[in-house]
């Protein structure tokens, strides 16, 4: 058995992510359904270590140390994304498109809880594959599942992982053909006319458009880029300062609450406050690519220790719930989302982004809706609202609505 502290656990953290980078070149399907890289790599050594446990070998042990500040890192960067000023950039659409997407992240634990309860399984059960792992995604997913395990769910992580890929898979195989159903059925043309933002921008460069990022004041003596990179590192971990006081607040209160939404509320107030009064000069370019790193880190780490065994008995219960939860998002794309949200051309697109963040990640989305404007044509508020949304809004409601089913069901 190989032992590794925490300086190896990370350092081969690393190596497996950039091995789960290699994998995705050398096998296209993974690059195509958005298989994330961090993903491909962790579940290769968790697959690795379930069939050496088979011959009663064991073949690692981590130390995990860092796994919990880097969740935390990354939850605390999606906290800086919950701006005010953002969603008014966006208008009236994202707010209509971010209230729809909760409302269906809500739903999603309804269904699952629904299904579940004739299995004989505890209702959290059905939250876990519900909008915890599809609209939240794998790090969601393993960020819940120690307090999931806490509330009776064995094997909480290891299910998480499974229904996200599930959902992950999912998101990219029927995305781009709803999307499609819906243009060929209602005869559906783009409107002609000249736009300023292309399909493949991100949330964050659309809005930079709006609202240019700061220039960096760096001393005379400092690199500007350095700088910058310092003091936005510095604001997050004090924002993770800040608030693991408030979760020690919360947890005082009696209620069930994950590790690092304490420091996601704080980063909420640190960045509306800094769009108010431009004190902070934070960089959202900077801090995602902060997040991206954390995050990347956080899920190897995790999936590495994931034990897969504890998915024996579990596979028609959750496959039955996933079903259902495909059906019932890919129908959410005919009513009544592709109606509220102005039945033309842009609707079907944003639909077919919808099935993709909703059932997987921003990327499927954003690979879905590519499909479809290559073919017919553009569609910038389509990319707009969903990358606004998919990226930054739902993953901070997200987190509130599973808190609330927690803690009704704990």
């Amino acid at each position: 058995m190989l032992k590794l502290n925490l300086i190896h656990t990370v350092a081969f953290s690393g190596i497996v992510l950039f091995i789960g980078h290699g994998l995705r070149r050398v096998f296209p399907p993974l690059s195509r359904f958005n298989i994330p890289a961090p993903v491909v790599g962790g579940l290769l050594i968790a697959f690795l270590t379930l069939v050496a446990r088979r011959y009663g070998v064991v073949l690692f042990e981590f130390d995990t140390t860092l796994r919990d500040p880097l969740m935390i890192a990354f939850f605390t960067t999606i906290g800086f994304g919950a701006s005010l000023s953002l969603l008014k950039v966006g208008g009236p659409m994202v707010a209509k498109f971010f209230l729809i997407s909760s409302i269906f992240a809500v739903l999603q634990n309804v269904l699952g809880i629904l299904i579940a309860l004739p299995f004989g399984l505890h209702p959290l059960f059905g939250v876990l594959s519900g909008s915890v792992t599809l609209t939240g995604g794998p790090a969601t997913g393993l960020a819940f599942a120690p307090l999931f395990e806490k509330a009776g769910i064995s094997g909480a992580a290891t299910i998480a992982v499974a229904a996200a890929m599930f959902g992950i898979v999912s998101g990219g195989i029927i995305g781009g053909p709803v999307g499609t159903l819906l243009i060929e059925r209602h005869k559906l043309k783009r409107a002609r006319r000249e736009i300023k933002a292309t399909e493949t921008e991100s949330a964050a460069e659309i809005v930079e458009e709006q609202v240019p990022e700061p220039k960096p004041s760096a001393p005379p003596d400092e690199d500007e880029g350095s700088y910058l990179l310092l003091k936005n590192l510095v604001v997050i971990l004090v924002a993770m300062w800040a608030g693991s006081w408030l979760s020690q607040l919360f947890a005082s209160l009696g209620l069930t609450l994950p590790a690092y939404i304490g420091a996601m509320f704080v980063a909420a107030i640190i960045r509306n406050f800094d769009d108010a009064t431009h004190m902070v000069g934070l960089s959202q370019r900077t801090i995602d690519d902060i997040g991206h790193v954390a995050l990347s880190l956080f899920l190897v780490i995790a999936l590495m220790s994931l034990k897969l065994w504890e998915l024996a008995g579990l596979v028609l219960p959750l496959v039955v719930i996933l079903i259902g939860q495909v059906v019932m998002i890919a129908a959410a794309c005919f009513w009544p989302l592709f109606q509220l949200m102005g039945r033309d051309y842009e609707s079907a697109v944003t639909g077919s982004g919808f099935i993709g963040f909703m059932l997987g990640t921003t990327a499927n989305a954003m690979a879905s809706m590519k499909t479809i404007v290559e073919r017919y044509g553009k569609a910038p508020r389509a990319f707009l609202v969903v990358s606004m949304v998919g990226a930054f809004f739902v993953d901070f409601t997200n987190a509130l609505i599973i808190t609330v089913f927690l803690n009704i069901f704990r």
